[in-house]
C-alpha cells in the first residue's frame, strides 16, 4: 500500500503522537495503511471534509486514540463510524477488542469493508445499518461515538447494544454539561474525563455513561 508520507508527518506521529499516548510506534504503519486508504478513496467518495493528511493524523488518528486507556477489552460497537472513526484505529492498536463498526451509509460501508479486508483486520467487522436496527441486544461491554448525536440520542439508538454493565463512551469536544443533565431516566454519567489530544489545541472529554443502579 502507498504509503509515501513526508518524515515530518511520520515523526508526528509516531514520536509526537503515539509514544505520548503510551501507544508502541511500531504502529504508525498499519495507522498510515490505513490514512493512504482514507485518502485514495476520500478523493472519489468525499468520506470526510478533512482532505489534509497533517490534519488526518491530528483530528482522526490521534483524536480517535486518545480514548484508548479507558476503552476496555471486548466487544465494542463503534455507531456511525463514518470512514472508521475511532473504531479502526482503536482496531488497529488494540487487538484485545472485537470492534463492529456500525455505518448505514452504503459509499462508507464499502470503504470500511475494503479498510477491514486491506488492513487484515480480524478484529473488525462492519455492519452496513442504522444503529437502533442492528438486533444484537445486550452483546456490547461498550459502544462508542464520536460525533453521532446528544448523550441522550446516542442511547435511544443505541443504548439497547449494550449490556447490563456495559459503558457509552462519547467523545465530546468541551465537557457536555447539559448533555448530562438530560440523560434519560436510568442512566447516569458514571465520568468525565479530560483528554489531550497530541497536537490538537481545543478540548476534548470522554463521557462514561452507564445504567444507574
Amino acid at each position: 500500500m502507498d504509503t509515501a508520507f513526508s518524515p515530518a508527518l511520520r515523526t508526528r506521529l509516531d514520536d509526537d503522537g503515539l509514544t505520548a499516548l503510551g501507544l508502541d510506534r511500531a504502529l504508525t504503519g498499519p495507522l498510515l495503511d490505513y490514512l493512504a486508504l482514507l485518502l485514495r478513496w476520500n478523493r472519489t467518495y468525499n468520506l470526510t471534509a478533512i482532505r489534509d493528511p497533517d490534519e488526518m493524523v491530528t483530528r482522526h488518528l490521534l483524536d480517535s486514540l486518545a480514548m484508548h486507556p479507558y476503552v476496555q477489552a471486548g466487544a465494542l460497537a463503534d455507531l456511525g463510524t463514518g470512514p472508521g472513526l475511532p473504531g479502526i484505529p482503536l482496531a488497529i492498536v488494540r487487538p484485545d477488542l472485537q470492534v463492529t463498526l456500525v455505518e448505514s451509509n452504503g459509499k462508507k460501508a464499502r470503504f470500511l469493508r475494503e479498510a477491514v479486508r486491506q488492513l487484515k483486520l480480524g478484529n473488525a467487522r462492519v455492519a452496513e445499518a442504522r444503529a437502533e436496527a442492528v438486533a444484537e441486544p445486550g452483546a456490547y461491554a461498550q459502544i462508542t461515538a464520536r460525533a453521532l448525536d446528544t448523550l441522550a440520542g446516542i442511547l435511544e439508538v443505541g443504548g439497547h447494544l449494550l449490556a447490563p454493565h456495559g459503558r457509552l463512551l462519547a467523545m465530546k469536544g468541551v465537557n457536555p454539561v447539559e448533555e448530562i443533565a438530560a440523560l434519560p431516566a436510568g442512566w447516569t454519567a458514571v465520568a468525565v474525563r479530560p483528554l489531550a489530544v497530541p497536537g490538537l489545541g481545543a478540548e476534548r472529554h470522554l463521557v462514561e455513561v452507564g445504567r444507574a443502579t
